[in-house]
């Protein structure tokens, strides 16, 4: 007897080798169920074992799929779902949900599975014997019926013949996975019985049975979903042939079916992830206070500028603002004050930038903005006009207080500087701002030239 085992317990598999391959069965072994579909590999198995989780498909899934084949050896496989623990009400429920034969724990001695396995190994070859494989006819002439009956009889396949009016009723209980289609009351009576499968949604492979002349009828019946034909009179393996290669083409549409879940349950659980991944980008790369982006994503941002700038020549300006005199706002009203004026500064400044410019805040009360295809007088004029909004535009309190925060900025842009450089030189311009009485924009000039100071406000 053959016993395979789908399971990551490697140990589990040593035991169930060293208490059953002694007495001449075989234990075959497979990593995931996955792997197992695409080996098949229970054609030759006697009992299966398999692992209760699994990624993406878990052993209750793949007794699921194996319970509904239409296929006996399937369909009466012994399967034992392994377990880490030991088996709860809601594990118990899952199990007689798809038709498990019941758990076996992993850390089972090997005289314990002996005893659990031996009995179910001994019993399986005979189990199921009586079993067939439900085969619907319909339009069959009754000597027809009876023959097709008697020649597949032998080969575990049994034909029933339901009246016509009561076909999509018996497909429901039957769920046969072959259908022998007669042309008993004509083309038409024939096309009237598939329509009528069809639009029950229970259509199973349809086998022509009977001679069909015409290109154009037979086109008809291969729309109306006929997929094979066998001629009258009959030919026993022809037909078993025919009835063999719809079995297996149900198996294969029902593993086809299997991949395209787990495919899909891949493709979702990548889309979580890639989105997991972006919320945790972005609060990584984001200023929880003020939403703006933080002094990581502006050194990554600054550094690939300059790259850019280097490579392609592709301009782009830096502002550095800083606001004045936060210390005695903190002071005289509180640090949440200071965070809330933060919070009203950092809105300012991103309503005032095109949706392509960057801003930052780098530290406590120290902001930044990359301007992307920008020259440096029009990236001084956009820190002016910074400057001015922020200047116009005093801070309600919930308190009831107004304050008049300003803002000093540094203005500069690239040449054969390095990011460090380059934030060097900027930094100089925003402490000349400050040091010539704050409320002003700097900007440097390069060339070793002081930097150049703008109008400044009140």
């Amino acid at each position: 007897m053959n016993l395979l085992v789908i399971s990551r317990h490697d140990d589990l598999v040593e035991r169930l080798r060293m208490a059953f391959e002694g007495a001449g069965h075989r234990i075959l072994h497979v990593g995931d169920p996955l792997e197992a579909l695409a080996k098949d590999a229970w054609s030759e198995a006697h009992v299966l074992l398999v692992d209760a989780g699994g990624d993406p498909m878990d052993g209750y899934r793949l007794c699921r799929l194996l319970r509904g084949e239409t296929r006996i050896l399937f369909r009466n496989l012994p399967i034992f779902v392994v377990v880490d623990h030991p088996p709860t009400e809601q594990d118990q429920e899952a199990l007689r949900e798809v038709g498990g034969d019941g758990f076996i724990p992993s850390r089972h001695t090997i005289q314990q599975l002996l005893n659990h396995l031996g009995p179910v190994i001994t019993g399986a070859a005979t189990r199921g014997e009586a079993e067939r494989v439900p085969v619907l006819a319909l339009g069959l002439h009754p000597g027809l019926a009876l023959k097709a009956r008697d020649l597949l009889h032998h080969f575990l396949m049994e034909v029933h013949t339901p009246p016509a009016r009561n076909a999509a009723e018996a497909q429901r209980v039957l769920k046969a996975p072959v259908l022998l289609l007669g042309l008993t009351g004509g083309v038409s009576g024939a096309l009237a019985r598939l329509e009528h499968l069809r639009d029950q949604g229970c259509l199973p492979y349809t086998i022509l049975v009977g001679q069909v002349k015409g290109e154009a009828t037979q086109r008809k019946f291969l729309l109306a979903g006929v997929s094979d034909w066998v001629p009258v009179p009959l030919s026993a393996p022809r037909l078993l042939h025919a009835c063999r290669r719809a079995i297996e083409w149900v198996h294969v549409r029902r593993i086809q079916g299997e991949y395209e879940s787990a495919i899909h349950d891949l493709r979702e659980r990548r889309s979580m992830l890639e989105i997991e991944a972006a919320a945790l980008r972005n609060e990584v790369l984001t200023d929880p206070l003020t939403e703006l982006l933080n002094r990581r994503a502006f050194d990554q941002n600054l550094e690939h500028a300059v790259r850019q700038w280097e490579r392609h020549r592709r301009g782009f300006v830096l502002l550095l603002g800083d606001v004045d005199h936060f210390k005695l706002i903190n002071d005289r009203f509180g640090h949440p004050v200071g965070d809330e004026v933060l919070r009203q500064l950092a809105v300012r400044i991103r309503s005032a930038l095109r949706r392509s410019d960057l801003a930052f805040r780098i530290g406590g009360e120290e902001f930044a903005v990359l301007l992307t295809e920008t020259s440096l007088k029009a990236g001084a004029e956009v820190a002016e006009k910074l400057r001015r909004r922020i200047d116009e535009d005093p801070i309600a309190l919930a308190t009831g207080q107004t304050l008049f925060p300003t803002m000093s900025f540094g203005v500069g842009g690239p040449g054969s500087q390095n990011p460090a450089d380059l934030l060097a030189v900027v930094d100089k311009a925003l402490y000349q701002a400050k040091r010539l009485g704050r409320n002003r924009v700097a900007v440097a000039e390069g060339g070793g030239r002081p930097p150049r100071t703008l109008s400044a406000g009140s």
